[in-house]
């Protein structure tokens, strides 16, 4: 996959995942997306709130997420909050940082499933 789609891709990504979770929309935060495929790592630093995506090596990163790139492919398409909750609950997506960082991100991300949750239930109830 050429660098252009992937940098789409990437931009994908980010925009699905504020969309889902609007209470991220204005986090500034660096972080470097690494990209493991057969015998080959790619390397991209993503800016936040852009997102400004850039081929490099992030060295001014405060969160490293690590992906296979098949995972990554198909969670930046198709991927929802649940399924980017899963993908690190099984290994497949890590994330490396400040502690504080991750628990301020994962505790965000769960506050809004809950609100899913909570108009889902209020939908079928009232119908």
């Amino acid at each position: 996959m050429a660098t252009a789609d992937t940098k789409a891709l990437i931009e994908e990504a980010v925009a699905n995942f504020k969309r889902e979770v609007p209470a991220l929309e204005r986090l500034k935060l660096v972080l470097e997306l690494e990209l493991r495929g057969r015998g080959d790592i790619q390397l991209f630093r993503v800016e936040l709130p852009g997102p400004k995506i850039t081929k490099d090596i992030a060295s001014d990163a405060k969160v490293r997420l690590s992906v296979p790139r098949s995972h990554f492919n198909e969670l930046a398409r198709e991927g929802t909050i649940r399924h980017w909750r899963e993908a690190f609950e099984t290994g497949h997506v890590r994330a490396t940082g400040p502690a504080e960082i991750l628990r301020l991100i994962q505790s965000v991300v769960e506050k809004q499933e809950e609100r899913t949750r909570t108009r889902k239930l209020r939908v079928r109830s009232s119908g």
